[in-house]
């Protein structure tokens, strides 16, 4: 049996796709930092499915937290075949507004964590012969955001992180893919602060509808997907679109 270690497993995104891992057969390496509701995770899992699960907690969002998660992983000899890089959050407000400490810890969990995590991991998994990485970005990728100036790019860099990843390693039978949602139903507003969670309402995908895209889109060998049929046209049409223009209409859609 293959073993997936996913980052942000506590809640929303992270959680759903622990449970679809595990009811695929995984063994489970969970970290995030509510202890609580990690622990709640794991006996809600070993109740229903014959699997382990690890967990670790930990604050990736802190700098030098990859290299601690690897070692830990190391020190218990688990052998990882699948990362799931979900871990990350969002910060609304203009950018001069913000909480610098937030934004820096922004930058650390949603890029150089997920970075470090990804080179680690990969080497492993090259040694192996095979791996899977999965890095969850955004439709935010796609065009500058204002009033989330920093989330966005940091998932611009994800995208075309995660792309340029692939190809270095497509030969070395370790898989890269990058999936990028929309609004989901999450934590995300209420973490990012938003001061209107009205994008979030409505009819929108759940967590579960996502987690199972991801599942699927990993299985498929896929490098590089958008979840969702009106976020995959709106990020089509962005392509052919003045970037001022596609910047305000960013810009009036956080409003």
């Amino acid at each position: 049996m293959k073993t997936v270690l996913i980052t942000g497993a506590s809640s929303g995104i992270g959680r759903e796709t622990a449970l679809v891992f595990a009811e695929k057969g995984y063994h489970l390496v969970l970290t995030a930092r509510r202890t609580a509701l990690l622990a709640s995770l794991k006996s809600e899992i070993e109740s229903k499915f014959q699997v382990q699960v690890h967990l670790i907690s930990m604050d990736l969002a802190q700098n030098e937290s990859a290299e601690q998660l690897f070692k830990q992983v190391q020190d218990q000899k688990l052998k990882i075949d699948v990362l799931i890089n979900n871990a990350g959050f969002g910060l609304y407000g203009a950018l001069l507004e913000n909480d610098p400490k937030k934004i820096e810890q922004m930058m650390v969990l949603n890029m150089i964590t997920l970075t470090q995590l990804s080179q680690l991991f990969g080497k492993e998994m090259v040694k192996n012969g095979q791996g899977n990485i999965v890095n969850i970005a955004s439709t935010a990728a796609f065009q500058p955001i204002p009033n989330m100036a920093v989330y966005a790019a940091t998932k611009a860099y994800v995208m075309n992180f995660s792309d340029a990843l692939a190809y270095e390693l497509k030969d070395k039978h370790v898989v890269v893919t990058c999936i990028n949602p929309g609004a989901t139903k999450s934590e995300f507003a209420q973490v990012a602060e938003f001061k209107s969670d009205a994008i979030f309402k409505g009819n929108i995908p759940s967590s579960k509808d996502l987690a199972i895209f991801i599942y699927n889109s990993m299985q498929q060998g896929k490098t590089n997907v958008i979840h969702g049929l009106k976020n995959a046209i709106m990020a089509f049409s962005i392509r052919f679109s003045p970037r001022k223009a596609a910047t305000h209409i960013a810009a009036k859609m956080m409003e």
